[in-house]
């Protein structure tokens, strides 16, 4: 699971528990001004395919976590539970998305959201 909070203007994704050493990232700090778009996206983790695994695990239907390359574009991913996972599009940044797993999806996109103005 991944803690978000806003932070200077940043977005700070804290990676918690055995996930730091399943996905090889502990943190990553995005500016607010880089996000585009932020959504709870119950399906997206549901697909065995999430591109090419470049570091990181993947058993499907399991753990997804690392960075993953798909459609020409990195993502970094670290979710166990579909069901709360969200999706924070991004630009001029490495990732084009992160698709992580919050503890409350609708609170999450909402506190972002308004983070964004």
């Amino acid at each position: 699971m991944t803690e978000i909070s806003v932070a200077d203007g940043n977005l700070v994704f804290e990676v918690e528990g055995w996930d730091k050493l399943w996905s090889l990232k502990s943190r990553l700090t995005i500016p607010m001004q880089h996000v585009v778009r932020v959504y709870a996206d119950p399906e997206i983790a549901k697909n065995w395919w999430l591109g090419v695994r470049m570091g990181g695990t993947h058993i499907p239907g399991v753990i997804a976590a690392g960075t993953f390359y798909q459609q020409r574009n990195w993502v970094f991913w670290d979710v166990h539970d579909p069901a709360k996972a969200v999706v924070i599009e991004l630009r001029d940044e490495r990732y084009a998305k992160l698709i992580v797993e919050v503890a409350d999806p609708a609170a999450t996109v909402a506190r972002i959201q308004s983070a964004l103005g």
